[in-house]
């Protein structure tokens, strides 16, 4: 492994921000998302929060358990869904530039990041 490499990879695992020289996609580390992509998970972020605005209020306003139940199941899924739609970008885009680059450890980080967002 040559002195750059272990560099590397001693930021990346104590999370000291840097550049890199190539192109590519790594999580934290100036990957970049389409306009696009961001307004859509940002629409999404917005209507899950207002959903749970509203169940916060069936809360205070003594609502059945049952309908806030419901309803946080309802914002659930939503969170789930924008996990779906950051997910399959991150897929299509950054692992399939990591996968070009060798970047074994932007796979490792995204086995990471499945295993909190399926707990």
């Amino acid at each position: 492994m040559s002195d750059h490499t272990h560099d590397h990879d001693y930021l990346h695992q104590h999370n000291i921000p840097h550049s890199h020289d190539h192109d590519h996609c790594h999580d934290g580390h100036g990957h970049t998302h389409s306009p696009e992509h961001i307004k859509r998970v940002s629409n999404r972020l917005a209507r899950a929060i207002g959903h749970l605005e509203s169940v916060k209020k069936m809360v205070e306003d003594g609502r059945d358990c049952s309908e806030v139940l419901i309803q946080l199941a309802a914002v659930r899924s939503a969170l789930n869904n924008t996990g779906k739609v950051i997910l399959k970008d991150h897929l299509e885009h950054c692992i399939v530039d990591a996968v070009e680059h060798h970047d074994h450890a932007a796979i490792e980080d995204l086995n990471r990041a499945i295993e909190q967002f399926m707990k």
